[in-house]
């Protein structure tokens, strides 16, 4: 089990980004969070195995017609337990 964080920039708030990414997570069975930052970009915490999150990640690119990914800056996080993946507000 690993834990990462994953700053998406781009066109991603008012697009649905963060339903998308909640629906891709528990189809993936990722657990963590997802929000809207101040400063336009959408902050994602993910737990899983290392597979699942490349695949999680790679997904993250397309999750959603409407938006638009211009880049994932990912960091490694000491290991998070959480019980599902929920949208912060």
């Amino acid at each position: 089990m690993q834990t990462r964080r994953y700053l998406i920039s781009g066109r991603v708030q008012g697009v649905g980004f963060r339903w998308a990414t909640t629906q891709l997570a528990r189809e993936l069975h990722v657990t963590g969070t997802v929000q809207n930052l101040a400063s336009g970009q959408v902050a994602v915490v993910a737990s899983a195995t290392a597979t699942v999150l490349e695949r999680f990640q790679h997904r993250l690119q397309h999750v959603n017609p409407w938006a638009h990914v211009e880049r994932i800056d990912v960091d490694d996080l000491l290991t998070h337990h959480f019980a599902d993946f929920r949208i912060i507000n």
